[in-house]
């Protein structure tokens, strides 16, 4: 079921500074900023060659970024990411095999345009899980 690693998720409270580390300092291709607000944060990827790192910053005040900046206030990893072929199918393995999907269940779009979803990360050894349908 679970593909390759799509991404691993560092939240920051400063966004430029963020990006312009990776871009200057260690010389990586940095995207532009996305505000995301469907999901209240804007971001921004760092491109690898086997994978990206996204930076997450707040966007507006019910942001979950906001709440996880508050306890971890110089930033950190947020969550990884992994793709999956078939989102509902996984889904569905994965709650009948009593992993708990966050939200109402149902998939969202996130911000490569493409299906997600988040499992709790109680269930997978203190990590916020996201999938993404690739």
């Amino acid at each position: 079921m679970i593909g390759r690693l799509n991404h691993v998720a560092i939240a920051v409270p400063d966004l430029a500074a963020a990006a312009a580390s990776y871009k200057d300092t260690l010389g990586a291709t940095v995207s532009a900023p996305e505000p995301i607000p469907a999901h209240g944060v804007t971001v921004v990827f760092v491109t690898l060659p086997n994978t990206k790192i996204e930076l997450v910053h707040p966007l507006g005040e019910k942001s979950p970024i906001a709440g996880f900046l508050e306890k971890n206030p110089a930033g950190g990893i947020h969550h990884i990411c992994y793709e999956v072929a078939d989102i509902l199918a996984a889904r569905d393995q994965l709650k009948a095999k009593g992993m708990r999907v966050l939200g109402d269940g149902e998939p969202r779009i996130g911000a490569h345009g493409k299906p997600i979803l988040f499992l709790h990360p109680k269930d997978m050894q203190g990590a916020l899980v996201e999938i993404e349908q690739a």
